[in-house]
């Protein structure tokens, strides 16, 4: 998977100031400390999911970031409005290919929702992960990509190993990246385990998933077709434990998980998805913990007062709103690739 190109819009064509000239008889030194500095993106949302929009001052005055408890103090609160680097993870096996049909349709939602300047890659996967298009700012080539799948041609689903596969390519990428899987989560023989995975998304940086578990439609399904049937409460049960383990992947890492039941709830789900991405905070900050040994630092944001409980928002009718920060629930303290 190629590294997105910055384009003319996200470039900066500013000039580097000059080089200092060197003094004779002055040597020269180079001073380096390696204090890690950490990224958390957060969104503040209503109890429907709506996003809320804060004042500048709320934002930069009013977020707190824990590191295993103990206070960050942070550098800079800022409303991201970078680019989008987005992955469509899309489970294409002939197991759910009415559901499947839907939810390629219900993508082009999200995509038509990018602007010019936002990467897109589309990658599907059965078998094996298959990218179908590499990171694009070409919205006819993603709806290309997502029109050739048509027909699948096996019914094993190793999501496993292509979340793995993929997680692996964005970790390359710099900046924040989201992964979007539209999978039912059952994984049929994948090298990889879960508890492989799941390390793999702690580790993974500045990386955000939302899932949309298909499992709970084919449940709705089963249960009219086969009632009591024993084979389908084994069924049941998979699906069950698929559900947890994509609710577990979005939580992680500061997404959503998302459980529709009919078709049509799929495009409301791909543009709030889309929503959710463009209104986000970026919190950063240098960790009080400066040791890089591979362990995994717990994260915790909050919106406080100045009397350092939980911050009242109220409406225009100053009636309290009730919200939540979605946030990662950790990061893994590692030494970056060079």
């Amino acid at each position: 998977m190629a590294v997105p190109k910055k384009t003319k819009e996200s470039s900066d064509d500013t000039p580097p100031p000059p080089k200092p000239k060197k003094q004779a008889e002055i040597p020269e030194y180079s001073l380096r400390v390696d204090v890690p500095v950490v990224t958390v993106d957060a969104r503040v949302v209503m109890k429907d999911g709506r996003p809320l929009a804060l004042p500048p001052n709320v934002a930069k005055d009013h977020f707190k970031v824990w590191e295993d408890g103990v206070p960050q103090k942070l550098t800079t609160v800022t409303q991201s409005e970078a680019p989008i680097t987005a992955v469509l993870l899309v489970e294409f096996a002939s197991t759910n290919y009415n559901f499947v049909y839907d939810a390629l349709n219900a993508s082009y939602m999200f995509a038509s929702n990018l602007k010019p300047i936002d990467w897109v890659a589309v990658v599907s996967f059965d078998m094996k992960d298959h990218i179908i298009v590499d990171f694009t700012q070409d919205k006819q080539a993603i709806f290309g990509a997502l029109n050739t799948l048509r027909i699948p041609g096996f019914s094993e689903t190793n999501l496993w190993d292509a979340m793995y596969d993929t997680l692996d390519r964005l970790d390359r990428i710099n900046g924040h990246k989201e992964l979007v899987v539209v999978a039912s989560g059952v994984d049929t023989m994948s090298h990889m385990t879960f508890d492989k995975i799941l390390k793999k998304v702690k580790s993974t940086q500045n990386v955000t998933i939302y899932a949309v578990s298909t499992g709970a439609w084919m449940r709705a399904m089963m249960e009219a077709r086969y009632g009591n049937n024993p084979n389908f409460n084994m069924a049941n049960m998979d699906y069950l434990m698929a559900d947890n383990q994509m609710r577990t992947f979005a939580q992680l890492t500061g997404g959503h998980w998302y459980a529709p039941r009919f078709q049509g709830e799929l495009p409301s789900i791909f543009k709030e998805i889309a929503t959710a991405i463009r209104n986000q905070y970026t919190l950063t900050y240098q960790s009080t913990n400066p040791k890089m040994d591979g362990s995994y630092r717990k994260l915790k944001v909050e919106l406080v007062g100045p009397d350092d409980k939980p911050l009242e928002i109220k409406d225009e009718k100053n009636h309290e709103i009730k919200y939540q920060i979605v946030a990662r629930d950790g990061y893994t303290a590692k030494h970056e690739v060079e």
